[in-house]
Parts: C-alpha cells; structure tokens; sequence
C-alpha cells in the first residue's frame, strides 16, 4: 500500500492493516483526518471510529498494527477492562493482532502517532508500553489529559473534523513544551522509518543502517529507546502490511509468488509469522477463513 505524504513530515505509516477491511465497513464507519500543522511533526493521522450495532451483535474486528503508539479517546457500550474503565487511553507498539469486540453504539477517535513521538514528546519508556494500553492519566500531563477527556462529552455519532481539531489543541501543548536536547535523535529516526517506507527494496537492518551512515547497534538502540521494538522488526511488519493488503485485494498469484514479491525468500518462514500474527495461514485467510476470536 502506498505510503501517505504530508507538506510538514514524511510519511511514517500507511493505512493498511485492518484485516477484512470490507466487512468491517459494512458495520463500522471509519473516517481518518488530517493533523494541523501544530502536531503533524507528532501526529500521522487522527482516525474515527463510529458504531451502532443491533442488541445482541458482536463484531469482531481484528488489526495488525504498525510500529506506532495511539492515544485515543473511547465512548461506547462498554469500557475495555484492560484500562480501568478510563476513557482517555495510551496504547504502545503492539506485536500480536490487535482483537477489540465492537457491540453496542458507541465511538472512537484516536491520534496516531509517529514512530518514537510518544517518547520524544513525554519520556515515556518504550519498551514498557510494548502491548500494553494504560489509562492516559497515567502518562499525559494532567492539563493535556483532562482536554481530551472533553471529548468523551461529544454526541454521538462525533464528527470526525471535531474531534482532531480539539484532540490537535490538547496536543499541541504537549508538543509546544517538549525539550529539544533529542531533536536530532528523533528526526533521525523519523527519516529512517519514512525511508523504510518508501524503498520496500530495504529489507536488511544492515542496509538500512548503511544508507543512514550509521552503525546497524547505533540504529537498534535508537529503536529500542524511541520505538520499544527493533528496526528488524519494523521491516518485517512492513511487509507483513503489504501481503495483507495483496490479499485483500484479490492477489491471484502463488502464495510463494507473493512472499519473494515482499521480501520473503522462504516461504515456510513467511508462513509461520503470518499464522503466527494473524491466525490464520495465508492460504486460508486468501479463502475467506477469519482469525479465531
């Protein structure tokens, strides 16, 4: 999928990785908005969940995310357990299928993040958050915090232009506030990541760190402290976006075709981390087979 661009900052992710993305918008209605100039060094996008499913229904919706934290605001039927019942939330990098149960009525709205802005804009420990979402409360300034909350107070179905402007305002305090002594930390990591994006045709750490004149241990401890997974990690879940969106879209190639196209060069491997991921094998959710609950 191609990447997004921005006039403020490269690209940093894509929108790929919703999986069945056609069957989650026969029910769910996702809008995503563009950041303001004030956050778009912080912000990639803002994006918009609404819902109002039959009494009894129960969605599944299934994700692999990307190497990014969200911060998000939730209303809906019921609070996920994980985060105390809060509604402002903190998600960090996740390295499994993200599995949420949509029911009810309700919203979301939430700012994802660049690769690393968490950290660089509230010291956060990024290998702390790695699969894990904690209330906000926990990790925003309490001015930043109590502004998103507003948001839990809008009606529903929220207007997705809304909700970024007033989510954009509280962070764009954060943001304004943030210390410049790891400027160039950050803006190197953000030029690695949107070039990893850009060229697929880099699938070694090693290359990558070539191409940036710097050494490839310099370039994990720069992942391990901005991004809480490694720069490997990060290619592989590139690809990994790639191959899901080719099956979605109707790839009518051999699987083994597929995996060299996106950098695989064995197939049993391709096959163990995409079960492994989306639970499923690539030939079964090619045929319609959804990952277990």
């Amino acid at each position: 999928m191609a990447a997004r661009t921005n006039a403020t900052a490269p690209a940093t992710t894509t929108r790929a990785g919703i999986l069945r993305p056609a069957e989650l918008a026969r029910h769910v209605q996702l809008d995503r908005t563009e950041p303001g100039p004030a956050t778009a060094r912080w912000v990639d996008y803002h994006w918009t969940l609404a819902w109002d499913l039959p009494e009894g229904t129960v969605l599944p919706s299934a994700v692999v995310p990307h190497p990014t934290c969200n911060v998000t605001v939730e209303r809906g039927t019921a609070r996920r357990p994980e985060a105390a019942g809060a509604a402002v939330l903190v998600t960090g990098v996740t390295t499994r299928r993200f599995d949420v149960a949509v029911a009810g009525r309700g919203w979301v709205h939430g700012a994802k993040l660049r690769p690393g802005a968490l950290v660089a804009l509230t010291g956060a420990d990024a290998r702390a958050l790695v699969d894990a979402t904690v209330p906000g409360a926990d990790l925003l300034p309490a001015g930043v915090h109590d502004a998103l909350a507003e948001l839990d107070g809008l009606a529903h179905p929220v207007e997705p232009a809304a909700a970024a402007a007033a989510t954009d305002a509280a962070l764009s305090v954060l943001a304004a506030g943030t210390p410049g002594a790891d400027e160039a930390a950050y803006a190197l990591l953000i030029e690695v990541v949107a070039e990893m994006l850009a060229d697929r045709s880099l699938v070694r750490v090693d290359d990558v760190a070539a191409r940036h004149g710097v050494s490839r241990r310099s370039l994990e401890r720069l992942f391990a402290r901005y991004v809480g997974v490694g720069p490997k990690w990060v290619l592989a879940r590139h690809r990994m976006h790639d191959v899901v969106t080719a099956l979605d879209a109707g790839w009518t190639g051999s699987l083994a075709d597929l995996a060299v196209a996106h950098g695989f060069y064995d197939q049993a491997h391709f096959g163990r981390e995409f079960t492994a991921l989306v639970g499923v094998t690539p030939g079964a959710y090619r045929a319609g087979r959804v990952p277990p609950d």
